[in-house]
């Protein structure tokens, strides 16, 4: 697992005990075996391919260069795997962000039929609602590429 370095000013960095909390639940309730300690890589970096799940998040705004892009990109068909979580405010600039990537996907929200609410643990409702800033529901949106699931944003938790 690694957190993914953007540009654009959108506190990347935002959330800091997120990973090892995630990697310490999993290993006591699934038996996995992640570090604590996470890695950051940057968006452009060949490095990114190290890492078969990458998490981002942030509040503002998202930039990707062109090259960037294309190594997210590649990175994605090739067989990893993006989890973002907008922390408030990232939202439609994550969108374009993306779109530069993957200009002919679109997000869509994935209905709680989804096999992602419905591993090891069930979430018949979808997401729960984590972060209460406002009253909007909780959406978890996916970025599908030839029936795989490549990209979970986790909007409004």
């Amino acid at each position: 697992m690694a957190l993914l370095k953007y540009n654009g000013g959108g506190d990347w960095y935002s959330n800091p005990t997120a990973l090892p909390n995630l990697a310490k639940f999993c290993n006591q309730a699934l038996g996995t075996n992640f570090e604590t300690d996470y890695s950051t890589v940057e968006v452009g970096s060949a490095d990114l391919f190290n890492y078969a799940f990458l998490h981002m998040t942030g509040h503002g705004n998202v930039v990707f260069s062109e090259v960037e892009a294309e190594n997210l990109r590649n990175y994605l068909l090739g067989g990893g795997f993006l989890h973002i979580d907008d922390n408030y405010g990232m939202d439609p600039f994550v969108r374009v962000a993306m779109k530069k990537a993957f200009p002919e996907l679109e997000f869509i929200e994935l209905p709680f039929a989804h096999p992602i609410y419905h591993q090891k643990f069930e979430f018949k409702n979808g997401l729960p609602k984590i972060h209460k800033h406002d009253d909007k529901s909780p959406q978890g949106f996916g970025l599908i590429w030839e029936g795989r699931l490549i990209c979970f944003y986790s909007y409004e938790c």
